[in-house]
């Protein structure tokens, strides 16, 4: 028997639904792999579709064409080492996630994902059928087990696979990012090394889809639990990588470890990617955004500008009578110090137009709440007619404490294509804010330095919408609103918990139901950036008719 298997990991980055592109990608992997004289090719979870599909995989026309397209790559790779990619697969009508080993030509092995995963931004339980406990596959003399995903996070599906003769694991994924998931991923995966006494090796896809970022981060563990190499978060990588056999079975040869980075970065990472890959799998190259001298739509620009360079963003300034001297100030400098376009287009105009057009219907009522919208729809209506006519996608900027409260006008500033702060609450906009400021990787296409100046992030946040107003008039300061947040919708937790947690109960009660009766809201927001396991859009679906409060 071999003493030795070679494993090119495919650690690439698919687009949902470009089945020929994905297959490419593929194909290019195999060939490295080739060329290093790999026994097996890996790439993750089904990646001939890209990942996450939803419904659309459970499209016939669709998941035949995938299915299709595997068989043809099979015929393209026959003469080389095994290639593995995830994929669909149709046995006697019902529909798998699988795994599929390809080799001389077809598709001579397959595993089933057991478990599918029906919690946060995953319905598999209702796309996919569940497969039957299975056993190893062979390549070569080697014998080779792969849970798929989350089958690796339960114990059943890798003992039996190390009971029928798995001689390692190989665990295929697509694992989106949420903070501090690494952690749970490598506790998760030394609990199958200890519980099977065998080799793992974790093998994730990167890329951004819709709101989710998949961080790749692929790594190896030995018996005992050792980690033996690890590849880079979030960058396509292709590595190859040796297992010896000895006395006491497989070993995974020690190979690079990539360093991880912090928390702040990840998070500012995921950001930046996950705008770069939402533009570039859709098709748009420029964004713009109305930057107003605040902290929110400065880290946006920031953003926009480190995924796709200073010459593919515009920032517009949207100035009314309310619009302080300091935020005129501040905007500019913004975008000065990140070398973007930016264009001045005031309002008042437009809005003394629509207030006399108001006029007589508004007659005998007292100005308020509606007057101070209109300037915010207007400001949507501009961006929008920018958009229209230059093809750039609208950015939009509110964050996750605003989002969560229903903060924001609807049609006005929460119109827009794609929102990256959608995950962040405010309290973590100021310490992004000033992370960026201090911090600048090969990744970003920004400039270095200082790109938010400190009045920007120390100013008191304000939508100056009227004279003197000051977002804590609305809401509790940002701290206490975060926190009260935190335990109400990350936590999911009770008013008696806001109250346990020291806050005051009328606040609480307050807080949750703005919550409550912003949902409409939410429906038609934007998609954004995925930061958390309880992100706003498929992590927390409720209802919008919602009349229950919370009694304790």
């Amino acid at each position: 028997m071999a003493d030795r298997f070679r494993i090119t990991l495919a650690q690439l980055n698919p687009t949902v639904g470009d089945l020929a592109g994905n297959a490419a990608k593929a194909r290019m992997a195999w060939e490295h792999g080739r060329e290093a004289g790999a026994d097996l090719v890996a790439l993750p979870e089904m990646f001939v579709t890209g990942y996450n599909t939803q419904d659309l995989v459970l499209k016939p026309v669709f998941h035949d064409a995938a299915i299709a397209m595997i068989e043809a790559l099979a015929e393209e790779c026959a003469d080389g080492p095994a290639l593995a990619i995830g994929g669909p697969l149709v046995e006697e009508g019902k529909l798998y996630n699988a795994y599929l080993i390809l080799k001389g030509g077809k598709i001579v092995s397959r595993s089933l994902k057991t478990h599918l995963p029906n919690e946060t931004v995953f319905d598999e339980v209702r796309i996919f059928d569940a497969g039957p406990l299975g056993g190893p596959y062979s390549v070569g003399n080697t014998r080779i087990g792969s849970p798929i995903c989350e089958d690796a996070w339960h114990e059943d599906v890798a003992e039996t696979l190390a009971e029928t003769g798995a001689e390692f694991l190989l665990v295929p994924n697509g694992s989106p990012y949420y903070r501090d998931k690494y952690d749970m991923r490598i506790n998760q995966m030394v609990a199958r090394v200890v519980e099977t006494g065998l080799p793992l090796i974790y093998l994730n896809m990167v890329g951004g889809q819709d709101d989710q970022v998949f961080d790749g981060g692929t790594f190896g563990l030995n018996p005992g639990g050792a980690l033996a190499f690890r590849m880079p978060v979030f960058d396509e990588a292709i590595t190859h990588v040796d297992l010896e056999r000895g006395s006491e079975g497989w070993q995974i040869v020690q190979g690079e470890v990539a360093p991880l980075p912090d928390a702040w970065e990840q998070d500012y990472r995921v950001m930046v990617e996950s705008l770069r890959d939402y533009m570039r799998k859709t098709g748009f190259a420029k964004v713009l955004l109305g930057l107003s001298g605040g902290v929110d739509s400065a880290l946006v620009a920031a953003i926009a500008t480190d995924a796709l360079g200073p010459e593919n963003v515009r920032c517009v300034m949207l100035p009314s009578e309310y619009t302080s001297r300091s935020s005129l100030d501040d905007a500019e400098a913004v975008a000065q110090a990140l070398g973007v376009r930016y264009d001045y287009v005031p309002i008042s105009e437009s809005r003394a137009a629509v207030t006399n057009t108001l006029a007589p219907l508004f007659a005998g009522t007292e100005p308020g709440l509606t007057e101070e919208n209109i300037q915010s729809r207007l400001r949507g209506l501009l961006l929008m007619a920018l958009s229209n006519k230059f093809g750039e996608m609208l950015l939009t900027t509110g964050n996750k404490s605003e989002v969560a409260v229903g903060y924001a006008t609807i049609y006005g500033d929460m119109a827009g294509g794609y929102n990256p702060i959608k995950d962040l609450y405010k309290t973590r906009v100021f310490e992004t804010c000033r992370w960026r400021n201090a911090n600048h990787r090969l990744w970003m296409m920004g400039p270095a330095g200082e790109v938010i100046r400190p009045s920007v992030i120390d100013k008191p946040p304000s939508a100056e919408l009227r004279e003197d107003q000051k977002d804590s008039d609305s809401l509790p300061d940002y701290p206490e609103l975060d926190a009260i947040l935190d335990i109400l919708v990350d936590q999911d937790g009770s008013i008696a918990d806001c109250v346990a947690a020291g806050f005051d109960r009328d606040v609480a009660r307050r807080v949750e139901h703005l919550i409550y009766i912003s949902e409409y809201k939410r429906y038609q927001a934007a998609p954004g950036a995925r930061l958390t396991p309880r992100a706003f859009w498929l992590d927390r679906r409720y209802p919008i008719v919602n009349r229950w409060r919370d009694p304790s």
